[in-house]
């Protein structure tokens, strides 16, 4: 048994999935891969190439479309680049860096923008180490190239905790903003004893349930289209609502307040994490060499994004910012029932990108004699339950900002700074000079700073929470 769970965690290296972005008008975000071409181990035999549409956000989706390919031959423009890190970058985070920003005082916002230059330093370190092994395409790899089977095995478990607890998440907005969309809406089942809410809630995962079974990978990254246009929707209908609304500007917020500061820290982490897909974006690149330019770029014009989205909302709706800003929207203006229905539609779209680099391991360690409708039961059928557990977890935890801020600091932190550090100084040990190794260590001290402290806060917080609500 595990052997086969390190198996699954760990696919064999040195065989990976080719990563390339379509040309045209067309082209939205690139194609992104966290799954790789897998071996069977017993047989020793290649399997079939396939490619997993990444989502981000943590794990948020940056795939127009998805195709499987035999070439490895990189076609991705410095503008397409950009294009798929900021796609990748903005995501389920944006909708929580007003309320973040209203907890931790205006003066947070250095922190918000001092996060998001490390995360862009990281980036740059990320392809640094694949300059040292032309062989290595993945964050698996990486961890790989620096601390062997562990690092790898390290890495993966990570990868899967990321999409688990971004799935909570989505589920967790998707329960919140659904009864908005429903307004007046009354189910009532005699034998489930489930309100309206949680009800609609049950309705619309069973609704994206079947997505799961769909084993073309196309489809699913139309899906991946899907939510990135949405995450725009949301971005836009803020600014319309600042902009043409009778919600004024000016609400008062503190210039600081010190004991949010950990839970605030967390939910500004994880709008940042999207490093476990920066490999393949590397990989894409036609001009590798011009990767640092690329995540300078991007995280600039995500900092300044998040930067503007988190003053508008909390200069909009003040203290009493919700910790999703589409539950502050003024009701009844058209462009809040836009912004309720983007951020409904957005989890609906990730249930299938997010659960495909899992399911594609899955099906690659599955006996080679089963047959394809076996597999698609299999996967199907796992998934499912999968989802189904999600579910009941986001039903009994409602706490989106504790949730989203744990994740931030329990994983995003190790995601996005903790562990490229940690690979590069290990990689490059004995050529980086003095500097680099101090300032390396001074960011793997600071991540493992935000990591305890936000962690505990933030399990402190969602623990208080429950408690709460169970006396309630």
């Amino acid at each position: 048994m595990a052997r086969w769970w390190c198996q699954l965690l760990c696919p064999q290296p040195n065989k990976q999935v080719a990563s390339e972005s379509m040309h045209g008008a067309r082209l939205a975000a690139q194609q992104l891969s966290r799954g790789r071409d897998a071996c069977d181990v017993e047989a020793g035999k290649p399997c079939q190439e396939e490619t997993a549409a990444a989502g981000g956000g943590r794990v948020a989706a940056v795939a127009a479309t998805t195709q499987q390919h035999h070439s490895n031959r990189p076609t991705s423009t410095f503008a397409q680049s950009v294009i798929n890190m900021v796609g990748m970058l903005i995501g389920l985070g944006q909708l929580s860096t007003p309320y973040a920003l209203a907890n931790g005082g205006w003066a947070s916002i250095f922190l918000l923008v001092g996060l998001g230059i490390m995360c862009a330093y990281t980036a740059h370190i990320i392809g640094r180490c694949l300059d040292e092994q032309p062989g290595s395409k993945t964050y698996q790899d990486i961890g790989q190239q620096a601390f062997g089977s562990k690092g790898r095995l390290i890495a993966s478990a990570f990868i899967y905790l990321e999409i688990f607890f971004a799935l909570v998440s989505y589920t967790i907005s998707l329960s919140d903003n659904i009864p908005l969309v429903f307004a007046g809406a009354r189910l009532h089942l005699p034998w489930l004893r489930l309100s309206t809410t949680q009800l609609l809630t049950v309705i619309a995962v069973l609704v994206a349930l079947p997505s799961l079974w769909l084993r073309n990978l196309s489809s699913i990254s139309f899906l991946s289209l899907v939510g990135i246009l949405m995450s725009m929707v949301i971005f836009v209908t803020i600014v319309c609502t600042a902009a043409f609304t009778h919600v004024g500007l000016g609400r008062h917020i503190p210039v600081l307040r010190l004991d949010k500061i950990p839970a605030v820290s967390g939910l500004y982490m994880f709008s940042y994490a999207g490093h476990i897909v920066f490999p393949n974006i590397y990989t894409a690149m036609k001009d590798p060499s011009s990767f640092t330019k690329v995540s300078v770029t991007s995280f600039s014009m995500v900092v300044v994004l998040y930067t503007a989205l988190a003053f508008v909302g909390a200069s909009l709706f003040g203290p009493g910012v919700s910790s999703q800003v589409t539950l502050s929207m003024p009701p009844g203006l058209v462009v809040t029932k836009v912004a309720l229905w983007a951020t409904v539609l957005t989890p609906v779209t990730k249930y299938a990108l997010e659960f495909a680099p899992f399911a594609i391991q899955l099906e690659h360690h599955l006996p080679a004699t089963m047959g394809p409708r076996a597999r698609i039961i299999i996967r199907g059928s796992i998934g499912s339950a999968g989802l189904l557990i999600i579910l009941a977890l986001a039903l009994s935890v409602p706490y989106f900002q504790y949730v989203l801020s744990l994740t931030g600091s329990l994983i995003s932190v190790a995601i996005s700074v903790i562990f490229p550090c940690a690979f590069y100084l290990k990689i490059r040990w004995g050529r980086l000079s003095r500097q680099v190794v101090v300032l390396n260590a001074a960011m793997i001290a600071v991540g493992f700073v935000l990591a305890v402290v936000g962690t505990a806060s933030s399990a402190k917080l969602l623990v208080k929470s429950i408690q709460n609500g169970h006396v309630a």
